[in-house]
């Protein structure tokens, strides 16, 4: 038999228990079934992101960071004037791509909870899923239109926050 971590005695309540803590039934209370979706999924991208920002960071010339210690710029002043700016094409492609991931949040509702329990972990896509399932299309076109016009607003706002100057 499979356990899952966030089971009623799963890995992380069994955690709990060693210290005395009777931990939650996680992905079946309405109170933690979200949150505990939305820890895996940021712990899921993590990755990714780590990635990036390293592809990043050595994009960066070092002779530029010598240049700054050469004129006196400490650690911070380096990073405030050198590194961040450098950083800001990385940076817009991580806020972009998670942006539009946690958006279009569907696979770990639907594979953990099924957007249960009483919908608390029913997001805009497993609405749309739900919709197309049921046979409502009209509906399930609606929502993905506007599901669409979020992710572009949303896109929009962040290349105009983060664009080069």
């Amino acid at each position: 038999m499979e356990v899952h971590p966030l089971q009623k005695d799963g890995l992380l309540n069994s955690l709990l228990a060693v210290f005395g803590i009777a931990g939650p039934d996680w992905l079946h209370d309405t109170r933690y079934a979200l949150p505990a979706l939305m820890v895996m999924t940021i712990w899921r991208n993590m990755g990714t992101l780590m990635i990036i920002f390293l592809a990043g960071l050595q994009a960066i010339p070092e002779e530029l960071k010598e240049a700054a210690a050469i004129d006196g710029a400490g650690k911070w002043r380096t990073f405030r004037s050198i590194t961040l700016p450098l950083l800001k094409p990385t940076l817009l492609l991580g806020a972009v791509l998670l942006s539009v991931a946690y958006l279009q949040f569907f696979e770990e509702s639907f594979v953990m909870t099924q957007g249960g329990p009483l919908d608390s972990t029913l997001s805009a896509a497993y609405y749309v899923y739900q919709k197309f399932g049921f046979g409502q299309y009209g509906i399930a076109s609606a929502a993905s239109w506007v599901l669409f016009i979020i992710i572009a607003l949303v896109s929009v706002l962040q290349f105009r926050i983060l664009k080069e100057d």
